[in-house]
C-alpha cells in the first residue's frame, strides 16, 4: 500500500473518530493548509476592497513577496528548529552580524581582487557557525535553547557593533566597487525579482529535506520524543547541532538578501526578526512543543503576514496597529492548536 493511501486511510480514521467534522479536516495537515489557503484569500479580498486596484495591481503582487522573502528564507530554518523540539530567538542577531561582517572593507577588498562571491561565503560561514555554536552548547552542554539563543542574540548583536563600530556599512564605501554582488541579488529572472526566486528555492529544498529524506523523518522522531528517538538509533544530539546549522545557513542567505536590497551592512538589520519567523511558523500550524510541522503551512504563514503588512501599508495605517493585528492571530493560532491537540489526546 502507498504511503499517500495511508494517510488517506488514517485522516479518514481521524474523521470517524471525530464529532465535529471541521476540526476533523483541521486536524489533518491538508486541512491546515486548506484553512491557511482560505484565510489568505480572505486576506486579499479585504485589500481589494480597502485598497483597491493599488493592493490587486501585478506589481503590488511582487513587493508582497519581495517583502515575504526575507522572513521567510529564516523562517524555513525556523521550522526545522521548532518541528526538532527546540527555538532560536538569534535569528535578527545572527543576520545583523553576517551582514556586517561580509561588508567589512576587508572582505569586500577581497572581493573585489578575487570575485563577489567572498562575500556570499563569509555570510554563510558566519551564519553557519553561529548556528554550530548554538548547536553544540544546546546538544552537548545541556544549555536549554530559549537561555542559549538569548545569549547569541545579545552577543553577536553586539559583535556586529564592534565590528561596525555602531556604523552602517555601505557596499560603496571606501572606493570598493562591488557591483557583481548588487548586479545579481537585483536582478529579475523570467521578470521576477531573484530574491523571490531564492525564496521559492529554499522553500522547495526544505521540503523535499522534511518530506522525502531520512533528516526530515529523524527531526521529526526528535521533536516528537527524543528519548524513543535515540532508542531507535538516532543521534539525537548530533541532529540537534544540524539543526542549529541549518537555521544559522538560513540566516546568512537572508543577510545577503538585505544586504543588496539596503546596499548596506548593519548591526540593525533583522531586528525582530526572531519574532517575525516563529509567528509565521506558529500559522503555519508547526507545533511549539515540536514533533510536528509543514513547509507548506510555513510559507503560506509567511505570506499571509506579509499580505497584511501590506494592506495596512497601502491605507497608511500604523505600525504599531500591524503589531496589535498580528499578535491577535498569533494567539488565535495557539488557541486553535492547542484546541486541536486537547481533542487529539481525548479521541
Amino acid at each position: 500500500m502507498s504511503q499517500d493511501s495511508v494517510r488517506v486511510e488514517q485522516a479518514a480514521l481521524e474523521t470517524e473518530r471525530e464529532p465535529n467534522p471541521v476540526l476533523a479536516v483541521l486536524r489533518t495537515s491538508v486541512g491546515r493548509n486548506a484553512g491557511l489557503v482560505v484565510a489568505l484569500l480572505l486576506i486579499c479580498i479585504v485589500g481589494a476592497i480597502t485598497a483597491g486596484g493599488r493592493f490587486t495591481d501585478l506589481d503590488n503582487a511582487q513587493t508582497i513577496l519581495r517583502l515575504a522573502a526575507v522572513t521567510g528564507v529564516v523562517s524555513i530554518g525556523m521550522t526545522f528548529v521548532i518541528i526538532g523540539g527546540g527555538i532560536d530567538l538569534s535569528v535578527g542577531a545572527i543576520v545583523a552580524l553576517s551582514s556586517v561582517w561580509c561588508t567589512t572593507l576587508s572582505t569586500r577588498m577581497m572581493a573585489e581582487d578575487t570575485h563577489w562571491l567572498v562575500m556570499v561565503g563569509v555570510a554563510l560561514l558566519v551564519g553557519s557557525a553561529c548556528g554550530l555554536v548554538n548547536g553544540l552548547l544546546i546538544a552537548y552542554g545541556n544549555i536549554v535553547p530559549f537561555i542559549m539563543t538569548l545569549a547569541m542574540l545579545a552577543s553577536a548583536r553586539g559583535l556586529a557593533e564592534i565590528i561596525s563600530d555602531k556604523k552602517t556599512q555601505t557596499l560603496g564605501g571606501g572606493g570598493v566597487d562591488v557591483g557583481g554582488f548588487n548586479d545579481f541579488f537585483n536582478r529579475d529572472l523570467l521578470g521576477v525579482d531573484v530574491q523571490i526566486w531564492l525564496f521559492v528555492v529554499v522553500s522547495v529544498i526544505g521540503w523535499i529535506m522534511l518530506n522525502r529524506m531520512t533528516f526530515g523523518r529523524r527531526t521529526v522522531a526528535v521533536g516528537g520524543n527524543p528519548e524513543a528517538a535515540r532508542l531507535a538509533g538516532i543521534n539525537v544530539k548530533r541532529q540537534t547541532v544540524y539543526l542549529y546549522v541549518l537555521i544559522g545557513f538560513c540566516c546568512g542567505i537572508a543577510a545577503l538578501m538585505l544586504v543588496a536590497k539596503t546596499t548596506t551592512g548593519s548591526s540593525t538589520h533583522g531586528n525582530l526578526l526572531e519574532l517575525d519567523a516563529i509567528a509565521a511558523v506558529v500559522i503555519g500550524g508547526t507545533l511549539l512543543t515540536g514533533g510536528r510541522g509543514t513547509i507548506v503551512g510555513t510559507v503560506l504563514g509567511v505570506l499571509i503576514f506579509s499580505t497584511i503588512t501590506n494592506i495596512f501599508i497601502l491605507n497608511n495605517r500604523s505600525f504599531s496597529e500591524q503589531s496589535l493585528f498580528k499578535g491577535a492571530i498569533i494567539v488565535a493560532a495557539v488557541l486553535l492548536q492547542q484546541r486541536l491537540a486537547s481533542r487529539n489526546s481525548s479521541t
